[in-house]
């Protein structure tokens, strides 16, 4: 689907033909959120860009994360350990993507590192084609990563004023590449969510949660996301 801002979209460069655009319209509770992601990921036939809200406060940890440390940083909020690796994100007042790339798709020649700075960079692109100056930075800050990942940015993440205010995970299966992400950004861009896609592509189709995708959903998250042995297993 063309986007109605054909202006813009030809500031962005494509990383993909098309995109398969997914705006949650319901918040889900944590576990759920990321058993939606992951149940994507197993069905992605083409790249898919899911954007989501939160039905309470959360606190996501990356999957090696110390459980105890999270719990002193989480405050009150519920938490959830992701599949995808990094630190502590606080979510709530974020914008919070997920980005899936299906097994064969060209895109995955580009190794771990290389995905993490092409994402960004046009992330950052879209950024700043919405008022706010942000940049990729190109190593890691001084005293190296932190447990909290907006505490210290690292290579590739976004940045604006010197304040990391974007991060993301990454894990890639034999179904693909799932690479979870955050956006600390200002009220007027997060109303603004439905132009992501144009960070990544001129094209897309518009999807949706099926309820096969729900259905499985739930019963990762029951099985999984939302179990104390999961939460605590580091």
């Amino acid at each position: 689907m063309p986007s109605p801002l054909d202006g813009r979209m030809s500031m962005f460069p494509v990383l993909f033909e098309q995109i398969l655009e997914i705006h949650d319209p319901e918040p889900h509770d944590a576990p759920l959120n990321m058993a939606i992601d992951e149940a994507l990921l197993q069905c992605a036939t083409q790249p898919i860009l899911r954007i989501y809200g939160w039905r309470e406060p959360a606190l996501s940890l990356g999957y090696f994360s110390r459980y105890t440390e999270a719990e002193q940083t989480a405050a009150g909020r519920t938490m959830v350990r992701r599949w995808t690796g990094g630190g502590l994100v606080e979510h709530g007042e974020d914008i919070t993507y997920t980005l899936i790339v299906p097994t064969g798709a060209s895109f995955l020649r580009h190794n771990a590192l290389e995905s993490y700075r092409l994402i960004h960079e046009h992330i950052a692109q879209w950024l700043r084609a919405n008022g706010l100056k942000a940049d990729v930075i190109a190593e890691n800050a001084a005293g190296g990563a932190a447990s909290a990942c907006f505490v210290r940015p690292v290579q590739y993440d976004i940045v604006a004023q010197g304040v990391k205010i974007a991060g993301a995970a990454q894990r890639r299966t034999r179904w693909g590449l799932l690479h979870q992400g955050s956006i600390q950004a200002p009220a007027e861009i997060r109303r603004n969510t439905k132009t992501l896609f144009e960070a990544f592509t001129h094209k897309t189709a518009m999807g949706q949660i099926t309820a096969e995708v729900q259905h499985h959903a739930e019963q990762i998250a029951h099985d999984r996301y939302a179990t104390d042995a999961w939460l605590r297993k580091f």
